[in-house]
C-alpha cells in the first residue's frame, strides 16, 4: 500500500508467467458501529438448559418391580413410541400426526397426545404414570453448566426468559432443581397458545422484558425453532445437543452478554 492509501497489486495475465501488471485499488476504511453486548438472554429449555433423564432411568423410576433387562427393552419400546422430551416416534399414528405437530400449544393437548403413544407399549394407567414422570423435576437433569451461567448472569443483572415450545409447566422442574429463582419469567407454548418458529412467541419474550430484537441475545438447539429468532433481528447462539451431564458450552453466553 503507497502512502495515499492506494493498494498495489501484481498479477500475470492468464495466472501464467510473462509480463507482469500493476493494479491500483483505492481502498476505503470501513467502519464499524459499536456492538452492544445483550442486556437479556432467551434460553430454549430441553436441549438447553436440561434434557430428560436416561430413558432407562425413567422407566426403572416407574417400574421398579422390572429387572435391568426388562427395563432395557421396554425404554427403547418407549422411546421408539414417543416419549415426552425425547425423539420424534418412529412411526407416528397417523390419527395422531395433526395433534402431534401442535401437542405443544396446549397442556390438555401434550397429555393427550403423550399418553396416547405411550398406551400403544403400555396399559393406559402405566402410560400415565410414565408420561407424570416425564413432566416431574426428577425426570430432567440439568446441564452441569446451567447452574453457575444463569447465577452468573444473576449476578451481572441480565435478565432470563425460558422461551419454550413445551405443553406442561416448567417452573416446578426449574424450581426442584434451584433454578427457578434465576429465571425472570417463562414465556411458555402451552400458556400462551403459539409455538416457536412463529414470530409471536419472541414478541411476547421481548414485551415481558420491554425490550428491542438487539437488545437480547437467544440461546438453544434447534436451528428452525430457537434460529428463527434471527429473523426478528435477535443474535442467537446455537449449542448442539448433548447429553448430561456433559457440560453443554453455556459458558459462552457469558461472553457474550453485558457485565452489568
Amino acid at each position: 500500500t503507497s502512502n495515499n492509501g492506494v493498494r498495489l497489486r501484481q498479477c500475470s495475465p492468464g495466472g501464467g508467467s510473462g509480463t507482469r501488471m500493476t493494479h491500483a485499488i483505492r481502498c476505503s476504511p470501513i467502519r464499524l458501529g459499536r456492538v452492544t453486548p445483550p442486556t437479556a438472554v432467551l434460553f430454549d429449555f430441553a436441549g438447553t438448559l436440561l434434557v430428560p433423564e436416561p430413558r432407562d432411568a425413567w422407566v426403572a423410576a416407574v417400574c421398579p418391580e422390572l429387572p435391568p433387562a426388562e427395563v432395557a427393552e421396554l425404554a427403547e419400546a418407549l422411546d421408539h413410541a414417543g416419549r415426552p422430551g425425547g425423539p420424534e416416534p418412529v412411526a407416528l399414528p397417523q390419527e395422531w400426526a395433526e395433534a402431534y405437530a401442535q401437542r405443544d400449544v396446549s397442556t390438555t393437548r401434550h397429555r393427550a397426545v403423550y399418553e396416547a403413544l405411550l398406551s400403544t407399549v403400555v396399559d393406559a394407567a402405566l402410560a400415565r404414570r410414565l408420561y407424570e414422570r416425564s413432566i416431574a423435576p426428577e425426570g430432567w437433569v440439568p446441564y452441569p453448566d446451567a447452574l453457575p451461567v444463569l447465577t452468573e448472569l444473576r449476578d451481572r443483572g441480565v435478565p432470563v426468559v425460558v422461551v419454550s415450545n413445551v405443553g406442561f409447566d416448567l417452573r416446578a422442574v426449574f424450581a426442584g432443581h434451584g433454578l427457578a429463582e434465576l429465571v425472570t419469567t417463562f414465556v411458555l407454548s402451552c400458556e400462551i397458545g403459539v409455538m416457536k418458529p412463529d414470530a409471536e412467541i419472541y414478541r411476547t419474550a421481548l414485551a415481558s422484558l420491554d425490550l428491542q430484537p438487539h437488545q437480547v441475545l437467544m440461546v438453544g438447539d434447534d436451528r428452525r425453532s430457537d434460529g428463527a429468532a434471527v429473523d426478528l433481528g435477535i443474535r442467537t447462539l446455537l449449542l448442539p445437543y448433548s447429553a448430561a451431564p456433559v457440560e453443554h458450552g453455556l459458558d459462552a453466553v457469558l461472553g457474550l452478554a453485558a457485565r452489568g
